[in-house]
C-alpha cells in the first residue's frame, strides 16, 4: 500500500497520487480514523483485503462491502497512526490517501469521492459534515451527530441550505431486542404510550474509560448525556415515535475526577500518583491485564495496535481523578415528551455490572425488558425475553435473539442500510434516524445537563437555535467547502 501524506511539520513528503480508474463502487472518505471508525466502517468497506480478524480492533466476521464500496482517503490529525493503519495493510494493491484535517478540500480534488463518513470526536463533526454537504457528498456520521444543540441546528441549516443527505449511526435501535419492542408498540400493544423507565448502567471498567479520554472534556464531547446518553434518547424517542419538549434532571461528578470517592491517598491525606495509583486504586486493579485505562504513571495506550501521537501523547499520561475532567458520572431525569409521555431515566458509570432495564407503560398494558452483562463480558441471565403484559389478557413471554457480534447485533444491520439499500422491514420500522430525530438526541442530552446545573426545567426547543449559548467556542478542524 502507497500512503499519501501533504506536507505537514513531522509528516511523510507529499507524494503525487494518480487518478486511479472508475470502479463502479462508491468512494468513501472517512474522517477520524478511531478504533470505532475502523471496526465499524473500514473494515467492511476493505472486506477480505485486510488484515487478520483481530489486528485494529476489528470485529470478528465482519460483512464484506468491498463489492459495492471502495475507501479511498483518510482524514486525520495523526499522520503516524495513518502511516502505522496503511502499514497494516500492506498486501492490499488499493491506495488509501491520507490527509491532515487542513487539507480537507485538497483531499475532496485529489480523490473525489462520493460519500464521507465522520468518525471523529464530536465537537469536530460539525464541521465535516457541513463540508461534506457542501461539496455535494452523501455524509454518514457518528453518533452524536454534533456535541451541542446550536452545532445540531447548524446542520440542519446547511441541509436545508445544500438538499444534501445526512445519516446517523444510532445503531442501538438495530437489536433484534429494539426492533421486536418498535413492533409490538406500532401494533397496538400496550395502547397509546403513557410512562418510559430506563435505568442505564456502565461498569467499571467501561465508564471508567470514558474519564481517561477526550470525552473527559465538556468542549469535546458534549458531556456524557450527549455522547453517551443520545443512544438512549434516540432509542426511547424512536421506540414511541415522539419527540422531547422538557427536561428536569439532577447530576453529579462522585466517583472520578479530583474528589472520587475511591481515589487512593497516603497516610498524611494527599492524593497517591503514578504507579502508587495503580497497585492502590480499585478501579486500576480490577481492569489489570485488560488495557482499557492506561497506567497512571504513563505509557503507551495503543490499544487497537495503532499508535496515538497527537490525541494520547505518553509523555501526557491521564488518570480518572484529574482536575482536568469538567463532565458528570451520573445523572437522572424527568424527560416531558410532545405527546403526553414521560421519560424517568436515569444513567451511572460506575456499576458492577453493564446494562439497563427498561419499561414501558402505556393505556393496555405494560411492555418490559432488561439486559445485562457481568464484568468480564459474560452475558447474565434474563437477557433473551421481552415480557407484554396487557390489562385485560393472560401475560405472555416473548423470545429474543441475542449475542451477536457488533454491539448484539446491531452494527451488521445497520451497515445493510448504510452501505446497500434499505429492506422493506427496516422502511417500515424506520430504522433510519430522520435529521430531526438526530437533532434532537443532541438537544435533548445538553438539557440533561443544562437543568442539573441550573436547577431548572430546560426547554428541549428553546436550544435548538443558531443564538442558543454554546458550551465552548466551537472548533471546526476541517475547512469547508467553497
Amino acid at each position: 500500500m502507497r500512503l499519501r501524506q501533504l506536507q505537514k511539520p513531522g509528516s511523510l513528503e507529499s507524494v503525487t497520487k494518480p487518478q486511479q480508474p472508475d470502479s463502479g463502487r462508491k468512494r468513501y472518505a472517512v474522517c477520524g480514523l478511531s478504533n470505532r471508525a475502523i471496526a465499524t466502517f473500514i473494515r467492511p468497506i476493505l472486506g477480505s483485503t485486510t488484515a487478520e480478524d483481530g489486528v485494529l480492533g476489528y470485529e470478528a466476521n465482519a460483512d464484506d462491502y468491498s463489492p459495492v464500496a471502495e475507501l479511498v482517503a483518510l482524514v486525520d490529525v495523526d499522520g503516524p497512526r495513518m502511516a502505522a493503519f496503511c502499514n497494516e495493510l500492506g498486501s492490499d494493491p488499493s491506495e488509501v490517501a491520507c490527509y491532515h484535517p487542513d487539507d480537507f478540500d485538497q483531499m475532496i480534488i485529489d480523490c473525489r469521492p462520493d460519500a464521507l463518513i465522520v468518525a471523529s470526536p464530536d465537537r469536530t463533526h460539525v464541521g465535516y459534515i457541513r463540508a461534506g454537504l457542501e461539496h455535494g457528498l452523501d455524509v454518514i456520521t457518528e453518533k452524536p451527530m454534533t456535541a451541542t444543540a446550536a452545532q445540531a441546528e447548524d446542520v440542519r441549516q446547511a441541509v436545508a441550505e445544500t438538499g444534501g443527505r445526512l445519516r446517523v449511526t444510532h445503531n442501538l435501535r438495530y437489536t433484534p431486542r429494539h426492533r421486536r419492542l418498535k413492533q409490538l408498540i406500532m401494533d397496538g400493544a400496550i395502547g397509546r404510550v403513557l410512562q418510559i423507565g430506563l435505568a442505564y448502567h456502565v461498569d467499571i471498567r467501561h465508564g471508567a474509560s470514558y474519564f481517561v479520554r477526550w470525552n473527559r472534556h465538556r468542549a469535546d464531547s458534549g458531556g456524557l448525556p450527549i455522547h453517551k446518553s443520545c443512544h438512549h434518547l434516540d432509542l426511547v424517542d424512536w421506540l414511541i415515535d415522539d419527540l422531547p419538549e422538557r427536561v428536569s434532571a439532577q447530576a453529579g461528578l462522585d466517583f472520578y475526577g479530583p474528589n472520587g470517592a475511591h481515589r487512593p491517598h497516603d497516610h498524611d491525606g494527599r492524593p497517591l500518583t503514578g504507579t502508587a495509583v495503580d497497585d492502590q486504586d480499585p478501579y486500576y486493579r480490577s481492569q489489570a491485564g485488560s488495557a482499557v485505562l492506561p497506567s497512571a504513571a504513563g505509557g503507551s495506550r495503543a490499544g487497537s495496535g495503532l499508535p496515538y501521537t497527537v490525541q494520547y501523547r505518553d509523555d501526557r499520561p491521564m488518570t480518572i481523578y484529574d482536575d482536568a475532567i469538567d463532565i458528570e458520572d451520573h445523572y437522572s431525569a424527568l424527560i416531558g415528551y410532545r405527546r403526553g409521555a414521560a421519560l424517568l431515566y436515569s444513567i451511572d458509570f460506575s456499576s458492577p455490572w453493564e446494562g439497563y432495564a427498561l419499561t414501558i407503560t402505556g393505556t393496555g398494558g405494560r411492555l418490559e425488558t432488561s439486559y445485562a452483562r457481568a464484568l468480564d463480558g459474560t452475558p447474565m441471565t434474563g437477557n433473551d425475553v421481552i415480557e407484554v403484559q396487557p390489562l385485560f389478557e393472560a401475560a405472555q413471554t416473548i423470545t429474543v435473539q441475542t449475542g451477536g457480534s457488533g454491539h448484539d447485533g446491531a452494527d451488521p444491520a445497520m451497515r445493510a442500510d448504510l452501505f446497500g439499500e434499505q429492506s422493506e422491514d427496516s422502511l417500515r420500522l424506520g430504522m433510519v434516524p430522520t435529521l430531526d430525530q438526530a437533532a434532537y438526541a443532541v438537544a435533548a442530552g445538553e438539557a440533561i445537563w443544562r437543568s442539573a446545573q441550573s436547577g431548572t426545567t430546560v426547554l428541549v426547543d428553546d436550544l435548538l437555535t443558531a443564538e442558543a449559548a454554546p458550551i465552548a467556542p466551537a472548533e471546526v478542524q476541517c475547512k469547508r467547502g467553497s
